[in-house]
C-alpha cells in the first residue's frame, strides 16, 4: 500500500490516537490504535487511496469489533447485547458505504469516516472502558489503572 497524500484541508478535523483513548486494558488499546490511526489514514486520503484506506479501515473495525465480541462473549459481559448490537450496525454501514465508494461516491466515504471520528471517543469512553473494568474485575480483582502524560483530546 502507498502512503496518501497528506490532504490539508481536512487535517485539523482528522483523529489522533494520544492517552485518553487508553482504558487501561493493553490488548483493547492497542486494537483501538489500529483502528484511530487506520481511520486517521482515511481521514488524509487522496481520491485515489480513498477505496484502499477505506478497506483497511474496515478491516481493522471488524477485528477489533470481533475480538471486543469474543471477550465479551467470554466473560458474560451484561450489556454485550446493546455493545454488539453497535458494533453490528456500524459494520453495516461500512458495507453500505462501501458500495458507495465502488459507485465512485468517495464523499460517502469522507463523510463516513468523519462520522466515526466523531462517534469513536464516545463508544471508547463509555462502552469499551466499562468492558476493560469487567475483565480486570474478573481476571485480576481490580480496575484498570491507566496512565495518561498529560494528553488532551482536542474536539
Amino acid at each position: 500500500m502507498t502512503t496518501p497524500l497528506v490532504r490539508p484541508d481536512n487535517e485539523s478535523n482528522v483523529i489522533c490516537w494520544d492517552d485518553t483513548f487508553l482504558v487501561g486494558y493493553p490488548p483493547l488499546d492497542r486494537v483501538h490504535e489500529e483502528f484511530v490511526n487506520s481511520l486517521a489514514a482515511l481521514q488524509r486520503a487522496t481520491d485515489d487511496a480513498l477505496a484502499e484506506l477505506f478497506d483497511a479501515m474496515a478491516g481493522s473495525a471488524g477485528h477489533q469489533f470481533e475480538q471486543e465480541d469474543k471477550w465479551m462473549n467470554e466473560t458474560v459481559f451484561p450489556p454485550r447485547d446493546c455493545h454488539v448490537k453497535e458494533h453490528a450496525a456500524v459494520m453495516e454501514s461500512i458495507g453500505q458505504v462501501r458500495e458507495r465508494i465502488v459507485q465512485g461516491d468517495l464523499a460517502e466515504g469522507r463523510r463516513l469516516a468523519n462520522a466515526l471520528a466523531d462517534w469513536f471517543p464516545a463508544h471508547s469512553t463509555h462502552l469499551d472502558s466499562a468492558l476493560a473494568h469487567w475483565i480486570f474485575k474478573l481476571r485480576l480483582q481490580g480496575k484498570p489503572v491507566v496512565l495518561r502524560r498529560g494528553a488532551v483530546r482536542q474536539s
